[in-house]
């Protein structure tokens, strides 16, 4: 395999992408040049936000074709067209043959939660002091235990003292199905999983039986009464328009747990829920923070 490398302005992303899918690139990918610099951009898309750009200021695309002589005729072609002249090359190289199943699976190893649950990927044992696991491998759906939000969640989900104390549970926004399955793996019998997204509804629904949990899994419109505990980890932005129907969702006495919140945006939350119920801190890991509320 050989990658050819290219530099080019935010507004030429688009157009150099598609030229090099029309001259038969195996993968196409953009960076941005400035990553780990002072000038590096976070581009996000999230609801009430612009949508993210195609690139950055200074983007670098990468496109991977089988031989050598392909990427250079792809180049060839490329610098006669009048949008390349704002691009520059970086170059061709070798991309040396690798197993990238075993690459990948070895960027993620089990996942302590507590010293007694675990996240254990399939392809590796659980540690010995394991008590509760939950088998999860990547997949297309956010949520494999890696990120603190998650790790919060289920932390959280772990501490409840006694397995009726969840109740009936809403994963709202689910993902992989992560916090349902921990809810089960903790007790609870009674768990309704959603997300917006088809892909994260067919991935919870393998994920459970993979871990030979039962739950309910399905989109928003499906939910129906009120749950003893409402958890939702997504981001701070849809979290804010949710605050009026996630707080319908929780029964008198019960539990709203909130993540994918950074501590910069603590009282943004505290804010938006004010009307509903009284937010606080409950947890918090390198930068990213908990909140829950009794309603």
């Amino acid at each position: 395999m050989f990658e050819l490398s290219l530099m080019c302005p935010e507004h030429r992303v688009e157009i150099l992408s598609e030229a090099l899918e029309a001259l038969d690139a195996l993968s196409i990918s953009v960076e941005d040049a400035d990553a780990q610099t002072d000038a590096e951009q976070a581009l996000f898309g999230e609801p009430g936000m612009p949508p993210p750009k195609d690139g950055w200021q200074r983007s670098r695309v990468l496109a991977l074709y089988a031989t050598q002589a392909l990427a250079h005729d792809a180049l060839a072609l490329l610098q006669l067209q009048d949008f390349f002249a704002d691009c520059q090359v970086l170059g061709v190289q070798d991309v040396p043959e690798q197993d990238w199943v075993r690459l990948t699976q070895s960027q993620f190893t089990p996942v302590e939660i507590t010293p007694a649950f675990w996240i254990v990927p399939s392809w590796h044992q659980p540690p010995p002091q394991a008590r509760i696991v939950i088998r999860l491998d990547p997949g297309l759906a956010f949520g494999t235990g890696t990120h603190p939000t998650t790790r919060m969640c289920l932390r959280w989900i772990a501490q409840r003292e006694h397995p009726h104390t969840l109740g009936r549970v809403l994963d709202y926004g689910c993902g992989s199905g992560i916090l349902a399955i921990g809810a089960a793996k903790h007790g609870a019998r009674d768990i309704d999983a959603v997300d917006i997204d088809p892909a994260a509804v067919t991935a919870t629904l393998l994920n459970a039986q993979a871990n030979q949990v039962r739950l309910r899994c399905g989109l928003p419109e499906s939910v129906t009464g009120v749950y003893q505990t409402v958890l939702a980890n997504i981001l701070a932005s849809p979290l804010k328009v949710l605050a009026p129907l996630l707080c319908a969702r929780v029964a008198p006495g019960g539990a709203l747990v909130l993540a994918g919140i950074l501590e910069r945006q603590a009282d943004e939350l505290k804010a938006a829920y004010a009307p509903y119920c009284q937010l606080q801190i409950a947890d918090q890991e390198e930068g990213w923070i908990l909140m829950s509320a009794t309603l």
